[in-house]
């Protein structure tokens, strides 16, 4: 491709309402634009990394045995009435109605819609295991949209849906989603951890989340440094004390029941996901509270705070957590029976007798992983993609479009490396080559190769590497031997 005929309208000034590293330098970059809060257009340069990593998660969804299909975006509220979500998901929930008054919504997750599609077309164990899969957009009216793609309203999300006869089979399907996931990001280059984590609004009992690594992360993750253990702060288990503390102090909280106090080490955090997982769904209601509770509990007996770095590892007992910042760009869930039971979406067993299906969902931010890809891997003067997500691989840089010589070696070898497979984008722009080193900087295509005066006196091309900074003089004729091994 050529620059010329491209739209990308790169800035020179960081955006005012720009936070974090990749909004910036994706708008910077001219990948996205603005349209309302939350929600953005995907520039041509944008829109092919997009497609780069969708293409990358289709390989491995198919690989991993998953069909894809593809779900409506907008969705009929009896869907969500019968699961029962309709009147709990929360403002989250676009809620919109047609000319004939029926009520819809826009889709922030489709387990409904899937289940409803499973019960309608699938009635024998024969027919299960079934994994399904789409890459779709959704909408959550997020209160305060922020970060760019990391924290939308609309944005593009690959979920699949899994359903089992047997908990064994949904373990079976898990672990090769487990796999695959793992498959992912190690082909987009990225450095990740999957995590232990509390499952949320989605339910289940038991998932996983695929962290992303980076200084900016919003999410804390504790992992151990001897045995590998990762969990969450939400979820990451603790040792509690051998001994009670000598210096404590008391939370209370009311439950259905009536008022707990929990007692706790005095440097310690409350964890009060674990507090709810042991007491059912609590409020915290300050420490000022006469009267006497109905319940005592103490940290020393049980695990109730949140765990912190140099903390013995509650996995293997001799590896101490290290603290992570990263970002939450998967999330694997072990969903049970919860919406096949309130859906009657049933089988007919072996044995004649009708059961609820049981469910495995996964998902992956599209927009959120190429987001949390720039937070990984950018410098002082814009993006490094890696190889596997980077728009194009290769940028030839034309100093000068007056001088026929440049321009002639710049079309041959544009040829040759199209030919070749690569793909390669010649600025070809009628700009002062300061100009283009900055915009190819900023857009960060892993390779440049520089057709300018070192053509002219030596008969040699600059191939530099945006990451490091290397440069080789390389003859024409060699190029591409030279970067074979770089692209592969």
């Amino acid at each position: 491709m050529r620059y010329s005929q491209l739209l990308i309208p790169t800035l020179k000034e960081t955006p005012k309402d720009a936070e974090v590293v990749s909004h910036q330098l994706m708008v910077r970059a001219g990948m996205i634009r603005k349209v309302a809060a939350g929600i953005y257009s995907y520039l041509p340069l944008g829109l092919r990394v997009i497609r780069k990593f969708e293409a990358i998660v289709r390989e491995e969804m198919n690989t991993a045995g998953a069909q894809e299909v593809l779900l409506p975006a907008i969705i009929p509220s009896e869907l969500w009435q019968e699961s029962g979500r309709w009147d709990h998901y929360g403002k989250e929930l676009l809620r919109i109605k047609d000319r004939h008054d029926k009520e819809f919504c826009y889709g922030p997750t489709h387990e409904e819609v899937i289940t409803d599609l499973v019960k309608q077309s699938v009635k024998s164990y024969r027919d299960l295991p079934i994994n399904l899969y789409q890459i779709q957009t959704k909408f959550r009216d997020e209160i305060r949209p922020r970060f760019g793609l990391m924290r939308g309203r609309e944005f593009g999300m690959k979920d699949s849906y899994s359903f089992h006869a047997s908990w064994d089979s949904l373990d079976d399907t898990y672990r090769r989603m487990q796999e695959a996931y793992h498959s992912i990001f190690e082909r987009c280059g990225l450095n990740f951890r999957m995590v232990q984590a509390d499952s949320g609004a989605i339910g289940g009992n038991f998932s996983a989340e695929f962290m992303v690594l980076a200084a900016t992360g919003e999410d804390a993750i504790i992992g151990c440094d001897m045995c590998g253990y990762a969990a969450n702060v939400e979820a990451a288990e603790t040792v509690p004390p051998v001994t009670p503390p000598v210096i404590k102090k008391s939370l209370f909280y009311t439950t259905v029941d009536g008022v707990i106090e929990v007692v706790l080490r005095a440097d310690r955090d409350i964890n009060e996901i674990k507090l709810k997982k042991l007491i059912g769904e609590a409020e915290f209601t300050g420490t000022h509270f006469t009267g006497r509770p109905i319940k005592v509990v103490h940290d020393h007996m049980i695990d109730i705070v949140n765990a912190r770095a140099e903390d013995v590892c509650a996995q293997c007992g001799t590896g101490h957590y290290e603290m992570h910042r990263g970002i939450e760009t998967g999330h694997i869930f072990k969903l049970g029976t919860q919406y096949s039971e309130a859906m009657s979406c049933t089988f007919t067993g072996e044995d004649g007798d009708q059961s609820p299906m049981i469910m495995g969902c996964y998902g992956i931010g599209i927009g959120r992983t190429v987001a949390a890809a720039i937070e990984q891997n950018h410098d002082a003067s814009g993006i490094c993609w890696p190889i596997a997500l980077a728009p194009f691989q290769v940028s030839l840089i034309l100093t000068n479009i007056a001088d026929q010589e440049l321009v002639m070696t710049a079309n041959v070898l544009y040829k040759t490396l199209q030919d070749a497979g690569v793909e390669v984008l010649l600025d070809d722009r009628n700009e002062s080559a300061g100009i283009k080193f900055k915009d190819h900087d900023l857009i960060g295509i892993p390779y440049q190769i520089v057709i300018g005066k070192k053509w002219l006196q030596e008969k040699t091309l600059e191939v530099k590497t945006r990451r490091t900074r290397h440069m080789e003089c390389v003859s024409l004729d060699q190029v591409s031997t030279y970067l074979a091994p770089l692209l592969s």
